[in-house]
């Protein structure tokens, strides 16, 4: 893959086509849990896009130019591990120290970002597909940008029913999984793009 064109393909394909929440199910633990709130699920949004961002770039050059040439592939799934854990321990110092309020807001799920799927299922995929690290990161901004959108969307909407009047039996996490859903089915949509 070369050509901005190809990388552009790459950006919408990862974030909207091949969504990795709505087609991939991979990171719904944050997905579902933290979008109860807009601000909430901007800031895990954010996170997710540094953590995936920075864990393509690392992990991606680590198995170019360590693991592949010294014939140690088989060691990825932990370096990989490795690289997702110490990213998500420097955010969550940095949150603690700028945005206590945010730390706060994102409890148990920002230390669980290190064990989210969708961070580690990038770089593994990235290995798969045989990206380069530029096309890894590309591909990572792409994914992290799609997971940060799918759980703005549902954090909007979720707000929104605060208000409404919901059934009983659909209160709670019921109609949280029928929107996520129905969310699902309208991104599937985007597959006639590319």
């Amino acid at each position: 893959m070369n050509g901005i064109k190809d990388m552009l393909l790459l950006l919408v394909g990862s974030s909207l086509v091949s969504n990795v929440v709505l087609s991939q199910f991979l990171g719904l633990c944050p997905f579902l849990g933290v979008s109860k709130k807009i601000k909430t699920a901007a800031g895990m949004g954010g996170a997710v896009i540094f953590v995936i961002t920075l864990a393509s770039l690392v992990a991606g050059a680590l198995y170019k130019l360590i693991l592949e040439p010294l014939n140690l592939k088989y060691l990825q799934t932990i370096v990989f591990i490795l690289v997702i854990a110490a990213l998500v321990q420097f955010v969550e110092m940095f949150l603690k120290k700028m945005i206590p309020s945010l730390y706060c807001a994102l409890g148990v799920y920002l230390p669980l970002i290190t064990t989210n799927c969708a961070v580690l299922g990038v770089a593994v995929s990235n290995v798969q597909k045989n990206y380069g690290v530029l096309e890894g990161v590309v591909n990572g901004i792409g994914t992290a940008v799609g997971f940060a959108v799918a759980i703005i969307i549902l954090a909007g909407i979720r707000e929104r029913m605060e208000y409404n009047e919901v059934p009983g039996p659909f209160k709670g996490m019921p109609i949280v999984l029928l929107t996520a859903g129905l969310m699902a089915i309208a991104f599937w949509g985007f597959s006639g793009l590319l």
